[in-house]
């Protein structure tokens, strides 16, 4: 029984593969594309450091928001 089930998995895992590895290579190939995109939006912007702020700001927030334990209301 143990035989016939790792064989299962191993049979499981061997066909998966491939669709594991090209989901994995389109999930990089658009972090790249919206990574390369931002850094050009970032080049092109007048105040660079106030970009940079402004995400920064967020991100604090976020975390603040969350380590006080602020909820968005589930509907």
């Amino acid at each position: 029984m143990d035989l016939l089930l790792a064989t299962s998995r191993l049979e499981r895992i061997a066909i998966l593969a491939p669709a594991i590895v090209i989901g994995g290579g389109l999930v990089l190939g658009v972090l790249i594309l919206m990574g390369r995109a931002f850094a050009e939006s970032v080049r092109e912007f007048g105040h660079p450091r106030l970009l940079l702020a402004g995400a920064v700001g967020l991100v604090a927030v976020v975390v603040v928001l969350t380590w006080l334990g602020v909820e968005l209301p589930k509907e």
